[in-house]
C-alpha cells in the first residue's frame, strides 16, 4: 500500500506516518510539504491513499484537493485538518475528498477512516453527516458562507482574525485591490454591509478557529 502524506509540518506528518505504520504494517509513505509537491508525486507514482492537509503555503490544500480529482477521480484523498469541520468539512466533500478529520480526532478514527477509505467508500463524522442532512432539509444551502468560493471563504476568515486587506494581499501574494474585490464580494453575498458585520457573522458561523 503506498500512501502520500501532505503536511507542511514534519512533525504532523511523521506522527501520521508513525501511527498508521503501526495499523498498517506493509505500507509505504511518502510526503509533501506543499500542494505542488503532492501534485508532482501523485504524476509520478500510483498511491492508493492520499491523506491531506488544507493549509499550506503557496497552493492550498483545497486547491490541491480539486486537481488530483480531476486528474484522478479513483484516487481517495482523506483531508486532516486543524480547521473544525463546520469551516470546510461539506465543502471538501463537495470538492472530491472521501472523508474529512480534524487533527485532534482519536488514532482509532483515523485508521478506521483510512480502512474506509481504501474499502472505496467515503468517512463522515456524526457532525458532518447532521450537517449534510440538515443542508438538504434546507434545500441544500445552511448558510450565506456555503456561497463562498474557497478563496472568499479564505479572506472571509482573515478578516474575521483582524487581518488588514494590505496584510491578506502580502500573505497571500495578491494585489490589495484583488483582496478589495473579493471583500465587496462577500459584503453582496452574505447581505452584510461592514467589516465588523462580516466579524460577527464569522464568529457565529464557527468560521474562525
Amino acid at each position: 500500500m503506498k500512501v502520500l502524506l501532505v503536511d507542511d509540518h514534519a512533525l504532523v506528518r511523521r506522527g501520521v506516518r508513525d501511527l498508521l505504520r503501526e495499523a498498517f504494517g506493509d505500507a509505504e509513505f511518502s510526503e509533501a510539504a506543499t500542494g505542488e509537491e503532492a501534485l508532482s508525486y501523485a504524476r509520478k507514482s500510483a498511491f492508493e491513499l492520499v491523506v491531506l492537509d488544507i493549509s499550506m503555503p503557496r497552493r492550498g490544500g483545497m486547491d490541491a484537493l480539486k486537481q488530483l480529482h480531476a486528474e484522478a477521480p479513483s484516487l481517495p484523498v482523506l483531508i486532516l485538518s486543524h480547521h473544525a469541520e463546520e469551516q470546510y468539512a461539506v465543502r471538501a466533500l463537495r470538492a472530491g475528498a472521501c472523508g474529512y478529520l480534524t487533527k485532534d480526532c482519536a488514532v482509532e478514527e483515523l485508521v478506521c477512516a483510512v480502512r474506509k477509505a481504501l474499502a472505496g467508500g467515503k468517512y463522515v463524522t456524526e457532525g458532518i453527516a447532521e450537517r449534510l442532512v440538515d443542508m438538504l432539509a434546507g434545500g441544500g444551502q445552511s448558510g450565506a458562507h456555503e456561497t463562498l468560493s474557497d478563496r472568499e471563504l479564505q479572506v472571509l476568515r482573515m478578516l474575521a482574525k483582524g487581518r488588514t486587506v494590505k496584510e491578506i494581499a502580502g500573505e497571500l501574494s495578491l494585489s490589495e485591490k484583488t483582496i478589495s474585490t473579493y471583500r465587496t464580494r462577500l459584503l453582496e453575498k452574505t447581505h452584510l454591509r461592514s467589516n465588523a458585520e462580516l466579524i460577527r457573522y464569522a464568529l457565529s458561523s464557527g468560521l474562525v478557529d
